[in-house]
């Protein structure tokens, strides 16, 4: 049998917590609180998009999030993945100095936006990743996809194989700058998850999504993103357009509250203007910040509860989810309300290592709604016990 323990949370674990961005890969399973205690999103003029609490990793809106479509620049947040993995592994660096080749210097033809590179120069990884970032530049993706993968062909089968790893079910790309072409593909969710793996896995070079303005060849190009100049909180993402797939915006924005720091992140695509695309993006954030708060449940490293353990050299075990503590994202005023369910596997028995998953951890409202359910796992190890405690265990075990 499942013995079920109902908690109710005290209050000062409520108001702790700061920022958790690896609640990304902890195995949340969100479920919706009914209709009339969900926040309705305002209505917004976009194909697809998506609204994403970091904090958390629960979405807070979403329309067509899953539907193919043409990602346009949005390409542009795996090719700078691959490039920041490049530098974390010493592959590059970012003061080394890149050919131009005739590839690179041809994507003038293309009709998109450039750097405007030519096969006499030599820029550093760092001003093009400048030009392929804030400038949205296909002739830098192009110079930088050369210098990591050899060949622009292999960087695109790198770029296929992260987006399997990440489980990107409805991502396949054919290109590094996202022009439209056939079979190059994304989705709102999976674009997301793209520029929530850069902040996650290479913080040190977000900044770059932050500039501004950036001047090469005394050229100088302002960053598409207009929410960079309209909200002190926004600090990136990404821009896109092509015709196929009209406007699109992936805008990251982080506030610092009575909690800890929270970011959220919206993905709109398929809008009709630039103004279009930051406006719409600017009422799903906002919305995000009003309507939702971010609220830390256990500290990280907390037990959950102590439970009995079996034929170990400790009686007891102590029980959470993980060192990470757990955020939820709930509806504005309603965290006090949350309540847990502990379910655990039952006789626990020894030896238990630590992070062995023994049963799961489900967060509800005061009425019972599902908001997520985790992992419940032993926080320290629980070693064997001698022979004669083992024995007398077992046969304790066996009468009951």
């Amino acid at each position: 049998m499942t013995p079920r323990m109902h908690h109710d949370l005290p209050p000062t674990w409520l108001r702790a917590g700061q920022r958790l961005l690896a609640a990304l890969t902890t195995a949340l399973c969100l479920a919706g609180a009914s209709h009339a205690q969900t926040p309705q999103p305002p209505e917004i003029a976009a194909r697809q998009y998506l609204l994403l609490d970091l904090a958390s990793g629960q979405v807070l809106a979403e329309r067509d999030a899953d539907v193919p479509a043409d990602p346009a620049s949005l390409t542009k947040l795996m090719t700078a993945y691959l490039v920041f993995d490049a530098i974390r592994d010493r592959k590059l660096t970012p003061e080394q100095r890149l050919p131009v080749s005739r590839r690179a210097w041809e994507e003038r033809k293309g009709g998109g936006s450039l750097m405007f590179i030519d096969t006499t120069m030599t820029p550093t990884v760092d001003e093009l990743l400048k030009g392929m970032i804030v400038q949205s530049g296909n002739d830098a993706s192009v110079a930088l996809a050369e210098a990591v993968g050899g060949t622009l062909e292999a960087f695109v089968a790198m770029m296929n194989r992260q987006a399997q790893a990440w489980g990107l079910k409805n991502t396949r790309f054919a290109n590094v700058t996202g022009l439209t072409q056939a079979g190059h593909q994304s989705t709102a969710r999976e674009s997301g998850t793209s520029a929530a793996r850069i902040i996650a896995d290479h913080p040190s070079y977000y900044a770059y999504y932050s500039i501004r303005q950036y001047s090469y060849n005394n050229i100088r190009q302002d960053n598409r993103n207009m929410l960079l100049g309209r909200d002190p909180s926004v600090d990136g993402m990404k821009t896109g357009y092509t015709e196929a797939a009209g406007y699109c915006l992936v805008a990251s924005a982080a506030r610092d509250m009575p909690n800890g720091k929270r970011r959220l992140l919206s993905v709109v695509m398929g809008t009709t203007s630039r103004e279009a695309r930051a406006a719409e993006s600017q009422k799903l954030l906002n919305w995000g910040w009003q309507a939702w708060d971010a609220i830390r449940l256990f500290e990280p490293g907390k037990a959950v509860v102590s439970v009995p353990v079996w034929k170990g050299k400790s009686g007891e075990a102590r029980l959470g989810v993980g060192p990470a503590g757990v955020f939820v994202t709930v509806p504005r005023g309603q965290g006090s309300q949350m309540k847990t369910v502990v379910e655990r596997n039952d006789p626990l028995v020894a030896p238990l290592a630590a992070g062995q998953r023994v049963g799961t951890l489900k967060v509800t409202t005061a009425a019972g709604a599902p908001v997520a359910s985790l992992p419940l796992v032993v926080l320290e190890p629980v070693e064997l016990a001698g022979l004669l405690g083992r024995a007398w265990d077992a046969i304790r075990l066996w009468i009951k």
